[in-house]
């Protein structure tokens, strides 16, 4: 198989035996593909998923995840997972790729349903949002298997839903269904399951309606560590203040703000007009479904 560093942004390119992958201009979908064990995440996996990861950091996109058949991820592959070792444990396996994913420069997409388990709610902790369907079944088990959730929900989980609900989930192996996962944001909207992937492009829609490099940027500026405030604002903002993106955008906002006064003062609406919004691109968008 082709190194992970040699992707060199062309996924059209590549070969995948356990990932579905569709490369568009502004994003790329994966779908997780192992069907016949329930999209365990294996070696073979990890390694894919590796290759997306090195074609992203080189042509940054948004990225969708998601699994085939109505399942997300059941958990890593028990039977490999079973011969590992105190030096497999050691290597991080799991956690780097999960890490690489969620450094990724753009914003992540996790489109979760049916069981989202062990390694594969971890893989989707990594995102940056979390989308599902009424089937999804969300936690870590791993416990109950004699191991713990080493790859990012010992950590994540609890800035994710709080101390409380991370300790049900990670010491009592609770697995929320959709409704609960909604309720402590987990997840953030619930759709039909044939309506999932159209809400993930539509997610992805509202981030590339979005200047890129700013998008990018926030991003970085929002992982920082707390010690890294105020200052990396400020020199992040620098940055932007810097940008064609911002004269030209900030410009067409001014424009159309000057054309609404116009439009207002002679007693015509302008053609294609939108109601009074705070920003350029502000959301319109309805309440989550539940």
């Amino acid at each position: 198989m082709t190194t992970p560093n040699s992707a060199n942004g062309h996924l059209s390119t590549l070969d995948f035996s356990t990932l579905l992958v569709e490369e568009r201009d502004d994003r790329v979908v994966v779908l997780l593909n192992r069907p016949e064990v329930r999209n365990a995440i294996d070696q073979q996996m990890v390694d894919e998923l590796h290759l997306v990861c090195a074609a992203l950091e080189q042509n940054p996109k948004v990225l969708i995840i998601a699994g085939v058949d109505g399942v997300f991820a059941s958990g890593a592959d028990i039977a490999q997972l079973r011969e590992r070792r105190r030096d497999d444990a050691l290597q991080g396996i799991n956690s780097t790729i999960f890490v690489r994913i969620a450094r990724l420069p753009m914003p992540v997409i996790a489109a979760l349903d049916g069981f989202c388990l062990g390694g594969g709610a971890e893989l989707a902790y990594a995102a940056d949002f979390r989308i599902g369907t009424p089937g999804v079944r969300i936690g870590n088990p791993e416990t109950d298997l004699g191991i713990l959730a080493a790859a990012g929900a010992s950590w994540r989980l609890k800035e994710l839903v709080g101390e409380p609900v991370a300790k049900e989930i990670l010491l009592a192996g609770t697995v929320l269904r959709a409704e609960r996962a909604l309720a402590v944001n987990l997840i953030t909207e619930i759709h039909e399951a044939s309506q999932l992937m159209d809400a993930a492009h539509a997610l992805a829609d509202k981030v590339a309606a979005q200047d890129p490099l700013a998008v990018r940027i926030t991003k970085s500026v929002f992982h920082a560590p707390a010690e890294a405030h105020p200052l990396i604002d400020q020199l992040a903002q620098g940055i932007l203040f810097e940008s064609q993106a911002k004269f030209d955008r900030m410009q067409a906002f001014l424009d159309k703000k000057s054309a609404k006064k116009s439009a207002k003062k002679s007693g015509a609406k302008p053609a294609g007009q939108p109601a009074e919004q705070i920003g350029p691109n502000a959301d319109t968008t309805p309440e989550r479904k539940k």
